[in-house]
Formats: C-alpha cells, structure tokens, sequence
C-alpha cells in the first residue's frame, strides 16, 4: 500500500512540476506586461507550425538560462490557429520540455497588433523583442534570430 501512495505522490508531483499554463491575451495584455515587468524580457512570437519558431526556441531557453542571475524572463507569445488553444500548443509545450511564460494572442488583425510591438514588425515570425525597462534597451529582430546576434543584445540589455 505504501509502495503505491509512494508512486501516486510521484506523480502528482511530476504532474504539478510541470503545470504550465498558457493566458489567453489581446494585443493590450501584452504590452501591459512589458509595461508592469522590472525585470529584462526576451518576448518571442512563435507558432507549433512554424519551423525556423521552433528551432530558436532552444537556443532562447539556453540563453535565458544562463543569465539566470540577471532574472532575463522568457516570453512566448503564440500565434497558433484558434483549434490549436490550448490543448495543441500545451502538448507542443510538454513534448518540447519548455519552460516560460506563455501566452496565445487571441488576434487576428496583424494591422493592429504588430504596431504595438513594434513599428515595424510587418508580422512575419519568428520575432523577438528584447527589453529592458530600467535601461530603456529594446531590440527588435524579425528574423529567426541568430546565437551571435542574441548574445549581443542581451549582453547590452544587461550592461
């Protein structure tokens, strides 16, 4: 009897380790949490679809991870279909093993949500931004973004 509240207690934990959630957002929310946040953000809008999205993710966990210190916060920010919230982009997130913040951008109009990100984000993905409130850093890239470039930016983010 032991032996199974034993693994039972197991997986729960296991489960509630990994309960990440995604927040159903307008355009106003996010920005709102860039507003709010004191701490620097690396905002990525992503898709399960898109590859080059899915290919930088790593490498934007990896350099989150290692400026831990510097309390870097990762954002994704999905851009998936409607049918694919949440259960979808939750499983992508689960097979994936990432770990942020997330949030799916209930919009359709690019015309209004790219100009609050920034001006000229014609809406292509990948995108990142990269800012820091108390410095007043911002780099905006539309691109999959390359190591070399990420470093930079967040090297000067946190200086």
């Amino acid at each position: 009897m032991r032996s199974v509240l034993f693994i039972l207690l197991h997986i729960a934990l296991a489960f509630t380790a990994f309960a990440q959630q995604i927040n159903k957002a307008k355009i106003e929310d996010i920005t709102a949490y860039i507003q709010k946040t004191g701490h620097p953000l690396i905002i990525n809008f992503w898709a399960t679809w898109c590859k080059p999205c899915v290919e930088e993710i790593p490498l934007l966990q990896q350099t989150v991870q290692q400026n831990k210190s510097a309390k870097v916060e990762l954002v994704l920010v999905s851009l998936d279909f409607p049918e694919a919230y949440p259960n979808d982009i939750l499983d992508f997130i689960k097979k994936k093993n990432i770990n942020a913040t997330f949030f799916w951008l209930d919009e359709t109009d690019a015309d209004h949500f790219c100009p609050a990100i920034d001006k000229q984000w014609q809406g292509s993905i990948p995108a990142t931004l990269i800012i820091n409130r108390k410095n007043s850093y911002r780099k905006f890239f539309e691109k999959k973004i390359s190591t070399k470039e990420l470093n930079i930016a967040v090297k000067t983010m946190l200086q």
